[in-house]
Order: structure tokens, then sequence, then C-alpha cells
């Protein structure tokens, strides 16, 4: 009593006037230190107990046990269990389920099984923890064969086994395995047993079988609030946002009070729409009905203000003090400084746990990798993955997917590919991440070939899956691959996404094909500003300003907003259509009226759009007044119009830039070295041909392909490699000739040869 009330000085004076002699006064103390959780003075009262001379029973060793679990002490637990075994107590009911425990809790399985086995008598409770302990080690098969062994025993599932399998079944989305464990839950009678319900509940709804779910959850009693929280759960992991608010809405009606769990399960729900008001009216619910602001309530909040985009008030619910200070937060916390483009924010607040001794786990690492991504901080990221691999997460498919996004946009798309090939258990996720990565980094064959690969894997194809792929055909281009994912889609019926047929409009548009692009656009069911997109860049990219134009004033007429994507779109087409001064209408609306900040993106289409049309003091005036430092391909589209206006002095300005920027990059050195030959300047010609040559920059030959009958066929400048290159070769003097008949002259722009040299001074 003294020990369970916390008063250490009456229980030690209650201690030493009884006889020490026997167990009894031992095992009292020993019992009270280990439920108070004082688990080191348990341990030292069992050693003191053994110097004294008395003699440990069978009461004395499951919290002996216990305090070893708790403490982690998996040796010490070891060594007392060969006691146990030298005084006989191994196979004493009570004895051999806490080692049973023991050995569960710490990943032993072999150590629990062999306990178990020599145990003659095994009730259900002995029964329970062995289940639970694989179970809880992930040991699907085991856990499985030792419940069929359990049931064909005299011993009876309780609510606790059911409970324990059914967990297994949602876990691992078991639900023919699910349904038949339901059966025997009717047989036993165990269908109104409120853990056993809450179970099957939360099983069905992770297997996504919410219909089953929700009519569960309308025949069984719903005195408290577990059974509302696992409902509302289900409804929000299956995405049906709506439910869950209707429901969480029918909870406080019948009278139900929510809890911080009711809270944390439901917060997502408004998060997915990005309500704020909503947002803070539930918050307003909590603060005025006092919920307790435990960890994952704190953690819900601080997510749902992130993705609402108010970082103030995130900011302020951090700075808020709870009991606990958990991991959770701070993950919460560095995945909304992530999707906020808060990069190093998160980047800070992972340095400050890791100085602060906080262990980051699997989740925090997935979220912080695509900060270090964001920022192409390949040094971080790569230290980050000797963390990775030291703490044994490498094998979780998320790490795995967050890695290889953060090492291909750092450009070691080699790297990527390895930890792909690395992951043994790939999701579709994972699958998508390698061919979004393989499309994006101008890989576009090896994305389609990975695509091919992944349904013969049997990988599940999803929307993005197919947008990834469609992506990459747009980018090679490769029409024939293009066509016969667009069949895929019809025939699967997966044909109705919006990205997936936005995807399919770029890549008929690309290939050349604008009618088809335009037949996609008008087919859609549903359009978006993806959508209208699309067909925007597709009439702007194919010369029709006209149409590109008309289309942005229907999706005006629509009630859709333009975004950043749609201006950009507008830009480029003026650019190619030489419309100066209407692609500037654009970019000072999108930037005046509708209050979109312009991008690196948008500045180097306003570049191009006055170099293009030879302003290029206007160009060279944006890239000055641009408010954060121009990349190399701002400088290299001012480079660009540079060579074809003929501007020797900003092209040698921009070329400077260039490499300091882009070093080994051979086509800025080609362009600047043509541009000065032209001028006849040959010192500084030699001069950029010795520096290509100091840098080890080699000259990266130029090449056109095109697809006949599924094949692509590549080019190169007099290359005579292709097996009907003589043909190839006849036809085109051949059209040179019919060419020069109709009066084409050739322009030898730039081949003037300097005194002393021999042949074009063309690098």
């Amino acid at each position: 009593m003294y020990v369970l009330c916390g008063s250490f000085i009456d229980a030690k004076r209650m201690f030493h006037k009884l006889d020490l002699c026997y167990p009894a006064p031992w095992n009292w103390v020993i019992r009270g230190c280990t439920i108070i959780g004082r688990l080191d003075l348990a341990l030292l009262f069992y050693f003191k107990m053994i110097n004294f001379g008395t003699s440990p029973d069978k009461y004395t060793f499951p919290y002996v046990v216990k305090a070893c679990g708790g403490l982690n002490a998996i040796n010490l637990g070891k060594w007392i269990h060969t006691t146990i075994r030298d005084i006989g107590l191994e196979t004493d009911m009570f004895v051999g389920s806490s080692l049973i425990k023991l050995y569960s809790d710490n990943n032993c399985r072999y150590d629990a099984q062999s306990v178990f086995d020599k145990m003659s008598q095994k009730d259900c409770v002995l029964w329970n923890v062995m289940l639970n302990g694989y179970v809880k080690n992930g040991e699907v098969s085991y856990a499985i064969e030792l419940f069929r062994k359990m049931i064909n025993t005299e011993n009876k599932p309780n609510s606790v086994t059911f409970a324990c399998v059914l967990s297994l079944c949602a876990s691992d989305v078991m639900i023919g395995f699910g349904t038949q464990n339901h059966a025997l839950v009717i047989k036993y009678g165990l269908e109104m047993d409120s853990p056993v319900a809450n179970t099957l509940l939360a099983m069905y709804a992770k297997c996504r079988h919410v219909s089953d779910s929700r009519k569960l959850f309308d025949s069984v009693p719903k005195s408290d609030s577990v059974t509302w929280n696992g409902m509302i759960s289900g409804f929000v992991q299956n995405g049906l946002m709506l439910d869950a608010q209707n429901l969480f809405r029918d909870m406080i009606c019948s009278g139900v009070k929510p809890d911080s769990i009711t809270f944390s399960s439901f917060l997502p729900s408004i998060s997915e729409s990005e309500n704020l008001d909503h947002c803070k009216e539930i918050h307003c619910y909590i603060i005025r009905n006092s919920v307790k602001m435990d960890v994952y309530l704190k953690s819900a909040l601080i997510d749902i203000y992130l993705k609402c985009r108010d970082v103030k008030m995130v900011s302020k619910i951090f700075k808020q003090r709870t009991t606990i200070v958990d991991i959770v937060i701070y993950t919460a916390m560095i995945s909304g400084y992530v999707l906020n483009g808060m990069n190093w924010d998160a980047v800070e607040i992972f340095r400050w746990l890791m100085e602060n001794k906080m262990k980051p786990n699997s989740v925090t690492l997935a979220s912080i990798l695509p900060a270090t991504a964001c920022l192409a901080a390949l040094k971080l990221g790569k230290e980050l993955h000797s963390y990775i691999l030291k703490n044994g997460y490498e094998k979780k498919c998320y790490v795995g997917c967050a890695l290889m996004d953060m090492y291909a946009k750092c450009g070691r798309l080699d790297l990527c590919h390895q930890i792909f090939e690395g992951v043994s258990d790939k999701d579709t996720v994972c699958w998508n991440s390698m061919i979004t990565s393989f499309s994006q980094n101008g890989k576009p064959e090896e994305a389609i070939d990975l695509f091919r690969k992944m349904g013969l894997e049997r990988a599940k194809y999803d929307y993005v899956s197919l947008s990834a792929a469609l992506s990459a055909c747009a980018n090679l281009p490769a029409l024939q691959s293009g066509k016969e994912i667009h069949g895929f889609m019809i025939r699967n019926l997966l044909s109705s996404d919006l990205f997936a047929e936005s995807a399919l409009i770029d890549l008929y548009a690309k290939c050349g094909n604008l009618e088809l692009s335009l037949h996609v656009f008008t087919r859609m069911k549903t359009r978006n500003e993806v959508s209208w997109n699309s067909i925007i860049s597709a009439y702007g990219n194919h010369g029709r300003l006209k149409e590109s134009f008309d289309m942005y004033y229907k999706m005006l007429e629509l009630g859709l907003q333009p975004d950043h994507v749609t201006f950009l779109s507008l830009i480029s087409a003026c650019g190619h259509a030489g419309k100066v001064d209407e692609g500037a209408h654009y970019f000072h609306s999108m930037t005046e009226q509708y209050g979109i900040t312009a991008r690196m993106e948008h500045y180097a289409c306003m570049v191009d759009l006055y170099g293009r049309a030879g302003h290029l003091k206007e160009a060279f005036e944006i890239v000055k007044g641009m408010p954060f430092e121009p990349d190399a391909g701002i400088w290299g589209t001012l480079l660009g119009a540079c060579r074809v206006h003929g501007n020797v002095d900003l092209a040698e300005l921009a070329s400077e830039r260039l490499f300091e920027l882009d070093p080994q990059n051979s086509g800025y050195y080609v362009l600047l070295s043509n541009l000065q030959a032209d001028a006849g300047r040959w010192e500084n010609v030699l001069r950029v041909r010795s520096l290509m040559k100091e840098r080890k920059v080699n000259k990266v030959p130029g090449y056109s392909w095109i697809e006949v009958n599924n094949q692509t066929h590549l080019f190169f400048a007099a290359d005579g490699s292709h097996l009907q290159s003589d043909k190839i070769y006849d036809l085109l003097k051949y059209l040179l000739l019919e060419m020069q008949r109709e009066g084409y002259v050739p322009l030898l722009h730039g081949r003037v040869q300097a005194p002393g040299w021999h042949g074009s001074c063309r690098i």
C-alpha cells in the first residue's frame, strides 16, 4: 500500500519490521515498484533479496521479468531465466507467461516458442500472449498457424484473441481470413463485445470494405466514443470525407462526447478540403470543451493548419506545452514546412531534435528527405541515407521512395535506380517514383521500359503511373507507345482521370497531332485547371495563338482561376508567335491582377519573348530586375537570343555567368564560339576552345530521331552508321537540288575561314 501511494519512507519502515527470511515481503515491494514504474528499484530489491539469502518463489519472478522487459534488459532477463529453470519454475503458468511476453516484446521468437512448447498446461491467457508476440513482430504465418492450433484445442478463444487476430487481418489486408474470423466471432457469441466489434470495424475499413464496416457499425451498441472513432477513421482512410463529417455531426447529436482520438481521426477530413474557417471552428470546439491536448491531437491540428497555409497558428500550437514531447509532433512540423516550401525551417527542426537526443523514426526521415531534395542538398541527403542504413529503415518502401526522389532531384539518377533495385517489396508508389524520376531527368526511354516492366511484374497501375509514362512518351516523342497506353486506359476503364487525360492531350500535341489532343479534351466529362492548361499549351506550341487565347477566356467564363502554368503557356505561345505586347500583358496580368508570384520559368519565358523579337535590351532588363538570382536556363536563353541577333558584348556577359553556373555544358561554349566566329573575333574563338580543353568539356554531338513502325531511328551529324544511310543521303542531295531550282540559296552564315585555318571555324 505504502509503495503504491508513493510513500517510500513508510514502506521502508514497514518492510524492515517484517520477517525478511520469507519471500512475501520482498515480493510485495518488487510488485509495488514495478506497478508504479520504478523498474530499477524492483530489480535492486530482487538482487538484495538474493544477497539476503531469501529464495524467490513463483510470485517473485513475474514482476522481476516484467521489470527486465520494461528496461529492455533482455540479457539480464535471459540470465534470470536460467535461475527460473534451475529452480524448476519455468513451466509455471504465470512465470512462463511473463517469460514469453519478455521474449516476444524483444523479437526473440525462438526463445518465446521454446518456453511456450514446454508448458504442459496452456490456458487462454498463455495462448494470447504467444499470439500477440507473433502479431507484434509481424510474424503473420506463425500467428495464423498458432491461432488454428488454438481453436483445435479445448481452449476457447476470447475477445482478446479475436482482437489480436483481426488486427493482423487489418494490417495485412487479409479480408478473406478476416471474414472467416468474423464467422467464428458470431459462433462464440462475441459479436457484441466492444473490443471485438471495434477491431472488426477497423479491419473492414482498412481492407476498403467500407459498406461492410458501416453495416457492422449500425448493428452494434455505441455506448462510448471508441466505435464512433473507428467508423470516422475508416471513412477518412478511404477518402470519404463528407461521410466522415456527417458521422461526426451524428456523434455529437447522439450525445456521445468526442475525445482527442475522435478529433485526431476526424481532422484530416477538413484538411483535405483545406477549409481554414471550418478548421478554426473545430479548434474552438476543442478549446471550449476542454478536450485533452495529447500528442496525436496536437499533431493533427498542426497538420491541418499547415495544409491550410496558416503558419502563424501552427507556431502557436507548436509552442503550447504538452505533458509529453513526442517525435510525432516534430514529424508533423517537418512535413508541414516541406508542404509550404519552407524547406530550411524543416531542416532546422530536424537538427534541433537530433541535438536534443530525440530519435527520428522512419516517418520523420521520409518527411525530411523531400526538403533536402527541394534544396538539392546532396551532402545532407547522403548523411540522412547513412542514418537510415544504420537504423535499418531502408527496407521500408516509403523511406526508399523518399530516398529515390531525393537522389533524382539532386541529379544522381544512378543512386536513385540503385535504391529502387534494392527495394524487395515494391509497391505502386515505388514504381511510380522511379518512372517519374526517369521521365523528368531526360531518360524517357528508360521510363517507358520500366512502365512495361511494372506490368510484367504484375504491379498495379494507377493514374500516376499512366501520367508519368505518357509524359515520357511526349518527351521522346513516342506516339505509338502513347497510343498503346491510351488503349490500355480505355480497355481497363482508366480513361476518366483528369490528370491522365491531360497527359494524353500533352502527348498528342507534342507528337504533332493537335486533332487527337482536341478530341481527348472535348470527350472529357469534367475538366479542371490542368486540362485547360494542357489544351492552351497545345494550341500555343502549334502556333495557333488565337485558339490558345480563346481557350483561356472560355476557362475564365467557366469560373476557373488560372494558375502559374496557365500564364506560362500563354507567354510561351506569345513568344513563339512573336507577340511581344500580348506576352508582356499576360505577365503583368498574372502578377498584378491574379497575385501570382512569377517563378524562374516565367522570367525565362519573358527573356525568350523579348529575345526572339530582337529586343535584347528589354530581355537584359528582365534578367537584372529578377527578385532572385537567375539560373543557367535564364542566361542560356539570353545567350541564344544574342547568337540569333549577333550581340557579341551581351553574349560575353551572359556566357561568363553560364561558365560559372554550368561549366560542363558544351552547348554554351559552342554558341559563344560560333558567335565570335561570325563577328570575326578569332582570338576569342581560340580562347573559348582553350577554355573547353582546360575544363575537359567535350562537345555533345547534336542528333535527331524519328519513329517509324514503332522503332526509333537516331541520326547524328555526318552519320553513316544507319543501314539505309546511302539511300538517305541520295534523297537529301535530290531534295537540295530541287530546293536550289526553286531559288533557295544556302545560308553560309558563320563559316568564314580565318587566315591560316583549314576548314570551318565552328566547333
